[in-house]
């Protein structure tokens, strides 16, 4: 029935832009600076920003801001680096903002 109905998508929560599938969720348990975070392994319909470094709950990281191509509203960021070894898993996936996405095609 699932295949019917196509894949769960999320949104950009200004423009219903679709910016990521469900089944690319890695985890749920991200925290960002003004709440829940989802770990993506891909997202679509994105602009990644220029990187810079900053220092994350779990230390120093290279990363990018990602913005939605159609409103361009800030909604989380991409890891392009990982200064620890156990933080490495996180390099080229993207953490969204839970509150700047919605559930699109549920």
């Amino acid at each position: 029935m699932e295949d019917l109905a196509g894949p769960r998508l999320y949104g950009c929560y200004k423009c219903q832009n679709h910016v990521c599938c469900h089944d690319d969720v890695v985890s749920k348990d991200f925290q960002a600076s003004r709440g829940r975070a989802f770990l993506f392994s891909h997202a679509m319909n994105v602009v990644v920003g220029p990187t810079e470094d900053r220092y994350l709950i779990t230390g120093l990281h290279t990363v990018a801001d990602v913005h939605c191509c159609d409103c361009k509203e800030v909604l989380g960021w991409k890891y392009v680096k990982a200064y620890e070894e156990l933080q490495k898993y996180k390099e080229g996936k993207f953490v969204l903002e839970k509150f700047k996405i919605v559930k699109v095609n549920w």
